[in-house]
């Protein structure tokens, strides 16, 4: 695998993006020479963090993007959802059922949450290696 093997993707945050990013996070990871189990993790979570954005970044105004980045690093899968919404705050009218980051902490081995360079929400998830990836 080359070292400028990375994967960068922005799309508008609405519903119609969440299977489009998260089939080309997948494919990012097939073509590394990856598979089950830890293509299903990275997609339910990138499935979750997308949504997240889609639901919660762009509140109360016209959807703006969705930014989805995936890499690896020497022991490790990286993948990082970020949007240029209003970042991380509290909802009292969330639509949502409240599981999607403790499910996407429970799926990754790591998840950091903090501010994009926008100002938006930032999600980046480590997903460990088992062994090296290798060139399909």
């Amino acid at each position: 695998m080359g070292v400028s093997m990375r994967l960068l993707r922005s799309m508008v945050a609405e519903p119609a993006s969440v299977p489009v990013l998260r089939g080309e996070v997948a494919a990012f990871v097939r073509e590394a020479g990856l598979s089950e189990p830890l293509l299903s993790s990275v997609k339910l979570a990138v499935s979750e963090a997308v949504t997240n954005a889609v639901v919660h970044a762009y509140v109360g105004s016209r959807p703006g993007p969705v930014h989805v980045a995936a890499w690896f690093e020497p022991d490790c899968l990286m993948v990082e959802v970020s949007d240029d919404g209003g970042g991380m705050m509290p909802r009292l009218d969330s639509p949502g059922l409240g599981i999607g980051l403790p499910f996407i902490a429970d799926t990754a081995d790591s998840l950091d949450i903090t501010s994009s360079s926008h100002g938006g929400a930032q999600l980046r998830m480590r997903f460990a290696l088992d062994h090296a990836p290798q060139r399909a």
